[in-house]
């Protein structure tokens, strides 16, 4: 082989191996937990990068009143593509996802697992049909992975300071599915 054309080859090595490592890539579904997994024939349709916070109420426990618990009061992110580029926002109650161009949808959980110490737990959710034309039409399932924070404070929640509210910081991808 000539070293003109062991250099081309290299170039064009070099060049597709830094076009693939700039692309975004899927969360690998194999190395997620069974749970989670978006069933067989669905495609990816986008995935964002939500980055905000969740908050927290401090209330009485459902099974005993006489203790209380931060309970998940809500999300509030923004969602950008892998550019950084805000294609829409998140938040709650109920969980909706709406895109810049007005679309929206909510779901229902269909399982969550454990997504390390200190993170939020990885989620499947089961879209709803899509609230007008857009970036959410037709998406059959979001996912949660690549979590980072948001688990309840680690304050102090009693029964002296029930009906406060502490946010907390997190980022989280999430994946949207389609049928195909």
């Amino acid at each position: 082989m000539n070293a003109k054309r062991l250099i081309r080859r290299t170039a064009t090595t070099l060049a597709s191996a830094c076009l693939l490592a700039a692309m975004p890539m899927v969360h690998a579904q194999m190395e997620l937990p069974d749970s989670i997994k978006v069933p067989q024939g669905n495609k990816v349709a986008l995935e964002t990068l939500g980055v905000g916070e969740v908050t927290y109420e401090c209330r009485a426990k459902v099974d005993n009143a006489g203790e209380a618990e931060w309970v998940f009061a809500g999300p509030d992110a923004v969602l950008n593509d892998r550019s950084g580029k805000q294609v829409g926002t998140y938040f709650g109650p109920p969980a909706t996802w709406k895109a810049i161009d007005g679309s929206s949808i909510t779901g229902a959980q269909l399982a969550v697992a454990p997504a390390g110490a200190g993170n939020l737990p990885y989620q499947l959710v089961k879209a709803n049909p899509a609230d007008g034309e857009g970036a959410m039409s037709g998406i059959s399932y979001i996912q949660r992975v690549a979590i980072q924070g948001g688990v309840a404070p680690a304050s102090g929640c009693s029964a002296a300071t029930k009906g406060q509210r502490e946010t907390v910081k997190y980022q989280a991808d999430y994946i949207f599915w389609v049928a195909g």
